[in-house]
């Protein structure tokens, strides 16, 4: 369950200075369902903050509701903890589909979806707001464990931290296809070129518990990533 609210109808990505796409700009995509359909295949992102005057930049799990992208963590991580403060925060999520192997080294290059989200980090105090959060966090990395699994307890509760932030200021870019050799290499056609393409598969449940793999686990696993 990626994704959660299904009923938004998607809109243009309207582009901020700092997230207009200059460099291979032909790449840049102005859909924000092409946001969205990277944001719910992904499963980490990197988070980008500023700790102690000093760049940070760390993998983490997140989950999107609609436009709101939700991250989380200990309480006690000292990123959160920035990203909560009112700073600007910047968040990252690429998918590599495929080395691209061209005839001149310049052109060498990957096949890749990439969404880059700026904008200031909400921590959520209210309870049912937090809840929610997680529960999207939950279902977009382990869809249908939220029904099946024991909720956090308050001890649990209270030591997470879960931030909110908005996809309204958001850059998506889109590398597909094959090489993009100069002429003059691809008359000569000296060594080979194509691609190399990457998929994320699932493998077989290791059971950690004596109970039969649930339905919801073997489904996902017998699903191919969109990767």
């Amino acid at each position: 369950m990626t994704g959660m609210t299904t009923d938004v109808p998607a809109q243009e990505l309207s582009p901020t200075p700092r997230s207009t796409i200059r460099r291979g700009s032909e790449r840049a995509r102005a859909d924000r369902a092409e946001l969205w359909a990277v944001l719910d295949a992904g499963l980490v992102c990197h988070l980008s903050t500023v700790v102690d005057g000093a760049p940070l930049v760390l993998p983490t799990g997140y989950g999107r509701d609609g436009d709101t992208l939700y991250l989380h963590g200990s309480t006690g991580a000292r990123s959160l903890r920035a990203a909560a403060s009112g700073m600007e925060v910047c968040v990252a999520v690429t998918l590599l589909d495929g080395v691209v192997y061209a005839r001149s080294v310049f052109h060498h290059s990957m096949n890749y979806r990439s969404a880059v989200i700026h904008g200031t980090a909400v921590r959520i105090d209210d309870p049912d707001a937090k809840m929610h959060g997680l529960r999207v966090l939950t279902e977009h990395l382990a869809p249908g464990s939220w029904d099946h699994t024991r909720l956090p307890n308050a001890k649990e509760f209270a030591a997470t931290a879960v931030l909110a932030l908005d996809l309204s200021e958001a850059a998506v870019k889109v590398r597909s296809g094959p090489p993009g050799d100069d002429p003059a290499d691809e008359a000569t056609d000296l060594v080979w070129a194509g691609v190399l393409p990457i998929r994320q598969v699932w493998g077989e449940p290791q059971s950690a518990a004596a109970h039969a793999v649930p339905a919801h686990v073997t489904a996902r696993a017998a699903t191919a990533p969109d990767r």
